[in-house]
């Protein structure tokens, strides 16, 4: 007996979508319309996840120019350099060569959702993860800048085994021994700068929840410290809490 409609796209859902060519060959014969349509849904995830290959695939073309003389090619990214509140996060990682992890992007490009899974997923992969946190007292003493950097260089520090490359989005990291190879856009172009991207990222949305119940009223959970109008009126309101940067709300209490 035939199944019924509802029951193929029940299939269909419950069936990955790199596992579905064998679902095209076993309904592509049914000539019922709503069987087509679910058909011709499963081609399109495979097509899509085809074009998905190809483009994780060309975000290591800066990791292959380098593979033949470097073993841990590390890649290294921040967030937070323009809330009013919260840490700058940095994280380097050292993914394996031809690392088949999909995806990966610009954080910024990316649902939370997706950064979500994708966090773990690279955590699971990583041959070597490391963070580097520095507190808005930090930031304030030293300049974001300058903070950006001690973070960049305690992710480093922190990581076993160390990389003997990094590739940095943008910029040249000081007092760090190993060879860089800055990317202007690094974290869209190449997969390891992009996996540091949303490791950092993640990282600091859950820090930033967290400080949401210790300092509530001000909307960190939502507004991750930066300067939103609603962010702007609360510290109007109550004043700044001990994580604002006083360096950056100064115009605004």
């Amino acid at each position: 007996m035939a199944l019924k409609i509802g029951e193929i796209k029940e299939r269909l859902a419950q069936t990955p979508v790199e596992e579905r060519q064998a679902f095209i060959r076993e309904f592509s014969q049914d000539e019922r319309t709503g069987v087509k349509k679910i058909v011709d849904q499963a081609k399109k995830s495979l097509e899509k996840l085809e074009t998905e290959k190809v483009r994780s695939s060309k975000l290591l073309s800066f990791e292959r120019k380098y593979y033949p003389d470097y073993e841990f090619i590390g890649g290294i990214d921040e967030v937070g350099r323009g809330p009013f509140a919260g840490p700058v996060v940095t994280a380097c990682v050292i993914l394996p060569k031809e690392s088949p992890l999909l995806y990966i992007n610009d954080s910024k490009k990316l649902s939370e959702g997706v950064r979500e899974e994708l966090y773990d997923q690279i955590l699971k992969e990583a041959i070597s993860v490391g963070f580097g946190i520095k507190e808005p007292e930090v930031i304030d003493s030293v300049n974001i800048l300058q903070a950006t950097y001690l973070a960049m260089q305690e992710a480093v520090a922190s990581m076993d085994p160390k990389p003997d490359l990094l590739l940095v989005d943008a910029v040249t990291i000081p007092n760090i021994s190993m060879k860089q190879v800055p990317i202007i856009h690094g974290d869209a172009l190449s997969k390891t700068i992009g996996a540091a991207s949303i490791l950092a990222k993640v990282k600091r949305d859950h820090m930033m929840a967290a400080y949401d119940e210790v300092y509530p009223g001000y909307g960190f959970a939502k507004n991750k410290g930066y300067g939103t109008a609603e962010h702007i009126a609360a510290l109007k309101k109550h004043g700044p809490c001990p994580i604002h940067r006083r360096s950056f709300i100064h115009d605004y209490i």
